[in-house]
């Protein structure tokens, strides 16, 4: 029988580069997943359904909430974001290491749920870094990057409730930092 999969909260303020570093985290190791949430919000420019979210209604969501189909939900900056749970079970039933990337309010649903979930905080070198990056991503209106700045600066004073805190200076080192967490943790696990 295969060991069970990690489950993974990775959580992080918005444009501290998440998905960059997942993005690695995911081409350098074949035994990683990444959970697709569900969301009410509307795509971005490439984004496609089912990869990166599964794109549904306001209803749609309110009724897989009544199914007690989510692992966690949220709203976040007026758009309900949600972990579905059936995906999730059958990837680390089959020994694969699920990373959920979600916000701060899922993570404590998660831990509540979940104690034996392994969590990672990803943090900016600073908060002048993250405005700017968040600023140059110029898919937001100003008031929205003040917003989630607000919002951010709230999740950042969450990270201590995290098992592992990983400063993203350099997307590599952090994706290296975060896989040698996995790997102590595994290794602990034998």
């Amino acid at each position: 029988m295969k060991n069970k999969g990690l489950l993974i909260v990775y959580t992080g303020a918005s444009g501290v580069g998440k998905g960059t570093v997942m993005k690695k985290l995911l081409a350098s190791e074949p035994n990683f997943r990444l959970s697709v949430s569900a969301t009410t919000r509307a795509p971005r420019e490439g984004e496609a359904d089912g990869r990166e979210y599964y794109f549904v209604t306001r209803e749609r969501f309110d009724e897989m909430i009544a199914e007690d189909g989510f692992l966690e939900h949220a709203e976040y900056v007026g758009n309900k974001y949600g972990t579905p749970k059936a995906p999730v079970f059958k990837m680390l039933d089959e020994g694969l290491d699920v990373f959920l990337e979600i916000e701060v309010k899922g993570f404590l649903q998660i831990k509540k749920a979940y104690p034996e979930c392994v969590s990672i905080f990803i943090i900016p070198p600073s908060f002048e870094e993250l405005r700017l990056r968040l600023e140059g991503r110029g898919t937001e209106s100003p008031e929205v990057i003040e917003e989630r700045l607000r919002t951010a600066e709230s999740e950042i004073g969450y990270k201590e409730m995290f098992d592992y805190i990983v400063v993203n200076d350099d997307a590599d080192r952090a994706a290296r930092e975060v896989m040698s967490i996995i790997a102590d943790i595994k290794k602990d696990k034998e």
